[in-house]
């Protein structure tokens, strides 16, 4: 089964599965046991998501080529760590047997950790599929 790269806090596709948010903060203003029921994630996983000095340093100045370039370069290099590894095998692993979906809040994926995440993924083995446009 494929992972499902997904946006937040958007409508759930049928076929989803279990959520995971790949986000280093909660949702603000939400409760959380609000969170499954409003289609943010049923589990956090901040250990998938930039540090926060990373994030912070993307979102201090517009993203560029040259700085998005930059930006995946220190993401990858903090996936590298043995238990964020560890982690995307376990979900590459699981999402051959389990629905199961990864996301985070960016409107624009193509400038969003999520996209490294999908690459990622893909080079532990996982079949990896990108939900299309949601009506909001």
């Amino acid at each position: 089964m494929p992972i499902h790269i997904v946006q937040l806090g958007t409508p759930r596709g049928a076929d989803e599965g279990v959520r995971l948010g790949t986000v280093r903060r909660p949702p603000r203003g939400v409760k959380k046991k609000d969170y499954a029921r409003l289609d943010y994630y049923d589990v956090w996983v901040p250990e998938l998501a930039p540090s926060e000095p990373l994030r912070t340093w993307i979102v201090s100045k517009p993203i560029t080529p040259r700085r998005w370039a930059t930006f995946t370069r220190r993401y990858r290099r903090e996936m590298q760590a043995p238990a964020a590894r560890r982690l995307i095998a376990l979900l590459a692993a699981l999402a051959a047997h389990s629905r199961l979906s990864v996301g985070c809040y960016c409107d624009d994926e193509s400038r969003c950790h999520r996209s490294v995440l999908r690459d990622l993924f893909k080079e532990a083995g996982a079949h990896v599929k990108k939900r299309g446009p949601v009506a909001r």
